[in-house]
């Protein structure tokens, strides 16, 4: 008989490989490096929609980065915009495609 407050051996065994099952099923939220072994954080990034671009890829006008492959304007202070820790451009853009929106955007420091 069990007592009150106590849990039988087989409710343990069950929660424990109820755990190990979704622990395998389910995939683990990773981001990738990007080239100079750094790493995209997994807000910006699904494993592929982030990417070192050339500096003529992007361009600085007074409204902000535009994306020159699809026209967009990313403000400076949209939070989009992230510092690159390699001092390259790299874009972050939906599915990792050249013609949608972007998620992410990080660029070099500014020198003063």
């Amino acid at each position: 008989m069990l007592r009150p407050g106590k849990s039988s051996p087989c409710r343990y065994a069950l929660a424990v490989s109820a755990l190990a099952l979704i622990s395998l099923v389910t995939p683990p939220a990773l981001s990738h490096d990007a080239p100079k072994g750094w790493n995209y954080p997994f807000a910006c990034c699904s494993g592929y929609d982030c990417r070192e671009v050339p500096k003529k890829a992007i361009s600085e006008r007074p409204q902000g980065y535009v994306i020159e492959r699809t026209g967009e304007i990313v403000t400076y202070h949209d939070a989009r915009v992230k510092t690159s820790p390699d001092g390259e451009y790299h874009w972050c853009s939906v599915g990792g495609a050249e013609d949608t929106r972007t998620i992410c955007l990080f660029v070099p420091s500014r020198s003063y």
